[in-house]
């Protein structure tokens, strides 16, 4: 199962985050360091573990500031994602020979993968515990782990990649924002592989991207229902 949630946030903005996790009574640990990096880990309301890391490569996307947090403290977007395994070895070879990871650190049983295709959100840290009990989804776990391509046709290759390496995959699924495939790695986590296209303006424009609530047509007569069960958010 997918355990953890890396997000890249500047280095020194670590105190700040425990004044604040101190401040809204958030279950943390004191900072640590793996792989040369310094990072927090805390969990959300559902016990879902998170971490905070300050990046030792170069994070240049811009952050998301608020009255309380500015962006030399505030969030870039993902860092990793943290697999946690009974046998790494199936997993790493779908990670090294279909999406071209390779293996760049290691420290006891976490194994860290990364891709060069992108600058940020390149890695993937393996653990493993041949012990450990098979995870089940419910309240403070990740359901799938998405991986970002630009279009429909690399994303067809894909399939027929894993098709051809003895993997179940889906059809090509409609999220109306993108496309997706979904197939479930021999370790048990559900990969999921997302397009780009035909991206999230198609029914509102850049402004005012979250600020309505947009739902798919088949959805649309439920609206009423569906509103009525959402926390509002101000």
């Amino acid at each position: 199962m997918a355990t953890e949630i890396g997000y890249s946030v500047p280095k020194g903005s670590l105190d700040f985050w425990q004044k604040r996790f101190e401040k809204y009574n958030v279950i943390y640990n004191k900072p640590a360091e793996k792989f040369g990096e310094k990072y927090l880990t805390f969990l959300d309301p559902d016990g879902l573990k998170l971490e905070l890391i300050e990046s030792k490569t170069e994070d240049n996307r811009k952050a998301w500031e608020t009255d309380e947090v500015k962006a030399d403290v505030a969030t870039k977007g993902f860092h990793n994602i943290t697999l946690t395994l009974n046998d790494i070895k199936p997993t790493v070879a779908v990670l090294t020979e279909i999406f071209g990871y390779k293996l760049i650190d290691q420290d006891v049983n976490r194994y860290r993968y990364a891709t060069d295709a992108v600058e940020n959100v390149a890695i993937v840290d393996l653990v493993e515990l041949a012990d450990e009990k098979r995870g089940l989804n419910a309240n403070g776990t990740v359901h799938h782990v998405a991986f970002r391509v630009p279009n429909d046709e690399i994303l067809m290759k894909f399939r027929e990649k894993i098709e051809d390496y003895g993997l179940q995959i889906t059809p090509q699924i409609d999220r109306q924002y993108f496309h997706s495939l979904y197939f479930r790695e021999p370790g048990g986590v559900l990969f999921e592989i997302a397009t780009d296209n035909p991206g999230f303006t198609v029914d509102e424009s850049l402004e005012e991207l979250g600020k309505n609530l947009k739902l798919p047509a088949q959805y649309e007569s439920q609206r009423e229902a569906i509103e009525a069960h959402l926390v509002k958010i101000n």
